[in-house]
């Protein structure tokens, strides 16, 4: 039987160059903050020319792995759950304009998610969490009519009650996903006064938090995002 052709494939120089810099950060050689060697010095170790060297560096920089300015040398960057998801904006939200699917997938997901949010915020929740959560729904009252405000308070309201968990994985899921929503959530908001609705389940699920009440929180929160999600819309 003949064996199938396995071709090997000759790799760039710029990806052996990018694997020998990710090594030098991951192994610890490099630590958050540290300047990257220098072109030349980078040019004389590895033995190869500027353009790989430049090349790879940029590959970092677009991996969050480096941050690159002019005239300075590059320096690595200190990885965070926040710093890893700002990486994907992007391509999320392009994933997102173009299937209808994959929206509702994540409407779900959201839903998912700040259920087990509510209820691990109510069973943690301090005086000082709930005066944050009260005095951002107060922010948002007073900022009726003006959509882009109501929005970004009602952002930090949800990323708040995460903030509870004391996970900052949690926190960056929350703003994650808020994030990328946000590019579908419509002034239908303000322009058919839902925003009243949105204000009292806001008061609702504090109310529930206060108390302590996890199957409660969870409750006021689902019917809260049931109502609220077919405000976000392709």
């Amino acid at each position: 039987m003949t064996q199938p052709i396995e071709q090997i494939v000759r790799r760039k120089l710029s990806d052996e160059v990018f694997d020998r810099l990710e090594r030098m950060i991951t192994s610890g050689e490099l630590q958050p903050g540290d300047e990257m060697p220098s072109e030349r010095v980078l040019m004389e170790r590895f033995g190869v020319g500027r353009p790989a060297i430049r090349e790879a560096m940029q590959s970092l920089a677009n991996k969050g792995l480096v941050s690159i300015s002019h005239g300075e040398r590059a320096k690595v960057l200190r990885l965070t759950a926040k710093s890893i998801f700002r990486q994907v904006d992007l391509t999320a939200k392009i994933m997102l304009s173009q299937s209808a699917d994959s929206l509702e997938h994540l409407k779900s997901a959201r839903i998912f998610f700040e259920r087990g949010m509510a209820r691990e915020a109510a069973q943690r929740a301090s005086a000082n969490d709930i005066s944050d959560l009260r005095d951002i729904i107060e922010r948002q009252r007073a900022s009726l009519g003006r959509a882009e405000e109501f929005i970004d308070a009602d952002m930090e309201f949800h990323t708040r009650i995460a903030q509870i968990s004391g996970n900052p994985i949690y926190v960056a899921v929350s703003e994650a996903m808020l994030a990328w929503l946000k590019e579908y959530h419509t002034e239908m908001l303000i322009w058919t006064g839902k925003e009243k609705f949105t204000l009292a389940e806001h008061d609702e699920i504090v109310d529930r938090l206060e108390a302590n009440d996890v199957d409660g929180s969870e409750t006021a929160l689902l019917k809260h995002l049931e109502r609220s999600r077919a405000l976000y819309a392709k």
